[in-house]
């Protein structure tokens, strides 16, 4: 990804994430602008990427951490199937606990050859998987999940846009008082 085009793709969610109605709104609003631009878009097409049955199925969702660090419950989700919604796992789950645990980026290119990766997602098993973490002020607020079905759609070129993505999400978080909305939630 050219330097110019992820400076249009921050630029374009920035503006919208700072008219969002609410927290929620805001994290969807970055979770789209990543979903439409990283990850290779051909990925599906080629040999070995899809299993039988399979479809080319891309989702995103963010996992805020609760109260007491243990768990963590999705927002903002997309390609979610309805009763995953506020969804709650703990810390220590997967990819997305690491993620959480080590507030560190991860990207997992072939789901089938990571020994971490666990399916959250209910309808579909995911080939390609790629974390950011949402850190406020040196805390690890939660991530930001972006998944495809197809192996190899995401990679570590892809790492940069979807780790600037998390920054922007942390501070969307809290601009739109998402600590409020934890509390509602849980």
């Amino acid at each position: 990804m050219t330097h110019r085009l992820t400076v249009e793709i921050l630029g374009e969610t920035a503006a919208t994430v700072a008219a969002a109605a609410d927290a929620e709104a805001a994290l969807s609003a970055i979770g789209h602008a990543g979903l439409s631009r990283i990850g290779d878009p051909d990925a599906a097409s080629r040999p070995g990427a899809l299993k039988p049955g399979e479809v080319a199925r891309m989702i995103f969702g963010f996992f805020l951490v609760l109260p007491g660090r243990e768990r963590m419950m999705l927002f903002a989700e997309h390609g979610w199937p309805a009763e995953q919604h506020r969804l709650v796992a703990s810390t220590d789950n997967g990819r997305p606990g690491w993620t959480v645990q080590n507030g560190r980026p991860c990207v997992c290119p072939n789901t089938d050859e990571d020994a971490l990766f666990t399916q959250i997602l209910k309808t579909a098993r995911m080939g390609s998987t790629i974390y950011a973490p949402l850190v406020w002020k040196g805390e690890t607020l939660g991530l930001i999940n972006f998944a495809s079905q197809a192996r190899h759609t995401y990679d570590e070129a892809d790492l940069p846009v979807v780790e600037a993505l998390g920054h922007m999400a942390a501070a969307a978080w809290m601009a739109h008082d998402g600590p409020g909305l934890l509390d509602r939630q849980g």
